[in-house]
């Protein structure tokens, strides 16, 4: 299987990203609904101290598993953090280095509910994922056929390579495109289980590289059965996918909040040299920048540019706009429903209580 030869890059634009974390103990604050009744204003009820979130340089994944402990990937700091249940203080769990068992150059991270967890990561020319214990013990990995490009981020953000993946436990889901699928289902030897998932028409599928980049998205395991795919670049739309990675129904993404974005989607897309490929890739700016999905099996949504979240129901109905809040509004780059149910946010580690929504 060809590694992916496009670029998928990240806004820099939209509300500001607010640093810093409210206090662990912050609690009773209570969610409100905008003066015109569309937008839910949901409200930090906590997060990781201050004195913590602030050792880290770039937190992209706060997550929690069943055992209460939580654990921060800090990109920049080539470091995964422990964080115990009660937010006292925190530890590094995986260092930075290139040799097994350490990550250098990492760009994404997911956990599973039984603490183990995967980091993709790049030392040197390949692209590697790692399957670690919830201490830091290193239980297994594999390196990814071809030769990995240099890393090209925007904004604090990876845009190419592996920027996101979910882990159910037993395997690991990458949106790869290039294979002629949606989504490759990895088992923890690297050896390929199935890819799944048939390829949005995008009427560039004589330029096999953006057409690739327009298929791009987020694949998403949804605890009551199945899949969401979201695509990030190109018309805003998702997919529910059955277990054998069927289509159940396709939705469009739209309100007035994107309107904008969406009424003003590039017809063209400027291409760049990369180091590592003997042509020129097609820039593909998305609109979509992380999702998530909840206990209820509801489908998130965080926009590259604007400071809203969309919220789908299991029939695919949008059923709430939402807005975060903490020290000022926030632009989310990652998401994570924790075991009771909260909503674990990335930059700032903050908590939110979704059930108004």
């Amino acid at each position: 299987m060809t590694r992916r030869s496009f670029l998928l890059a990240f806004s820099a634009l939209g509300a500001p990203i607010v640093a810093g974390s409210a206090s662990a103990r912050q609690r009773g604050a209570s969610p409100k609904v905008a003066a015109d009744g569309r937008v839910l204003v949901l409200r930090s009820i906590g997060g990781i101290p201050p004195e913590i979130v602030g050792n880290f340089r770039d937190p992209l994944a706060f997550q929690q598993a069943a055992s209460g402990q939580f654990f921060v990937f800090d990109r920049q700091g080539h470091t995964v953090y422990g964080i115990d249940r009660e937010m006292s203080g925190s530890w590094p769990v995986v260092r930075i280095g290139g040799e097994a068992g350490r990550i250098l150059e990492p760009t994404a991270f997911a956990l599973a509910p039984n603490g183990t967890f995967v980091v993709a990561d790049r030392p040197g020319a390949l692209e590697r994922i790692q399957v670690f214990g919830s201490g830091g013990a290193l239980l297994g990995g594999f390196t990814l056929p071809g030769r990995a490009v240099a890393t090209v981020t925007l904004g604090g953000v990876v845009f190419n390579g592996i920027g996101s993946l979910q882990y159910g436990g037993r395997s690991v889901f990458l949106s790869q495109p290039e294979s002629g699928a949606l989504v490759a289902e990895y088992a923890l030897n690297g050896a390929v289980q199935r890819t799944f998932g048939v390829p949005r028409a995008t009427g560039h599928e004589a330029d096999r590289d953006l057409h690739c980049a327009l298929n791009t998205g987020l694949p998403l395991l949804n605890p009551r059965g199945g899949f969401y795919f979201v695509f990030q670049g190109g018309r805003p739309l998702f997919r529910k996918l059955d277990d054998a990675g069927n289509v159940v129904f396709e939705r469009h993404i739209e309100g007035p909040e994107i309107d904008a974005v969406i009424n003003n989607l590039p017809t063209t897309w400027p291409r760049r040299k990369v180091a590592g490929v003997d042509r020129e890739l097609p820039m593909v700016r998305p609109v979509v920048r992380a999702a998530a999905v909840d206990r209820l099996g509801r489908l998130w949504i965080v926009f590259a540019s604007v400071p809203y979240l969309h919220v789908y129901d299991v029939n695919g109905e949008k059923v709430r706009v939402v807005q975060l809040q903490a020290t000022g509004v926030l632009t989310p780059t990652g998401l994570f429903f924790a075991p009771d149910g909260h909503l674990l946010v990335t930059p700032g580690c903050y908590i939110f209580d979704p059930r108004p929504a």
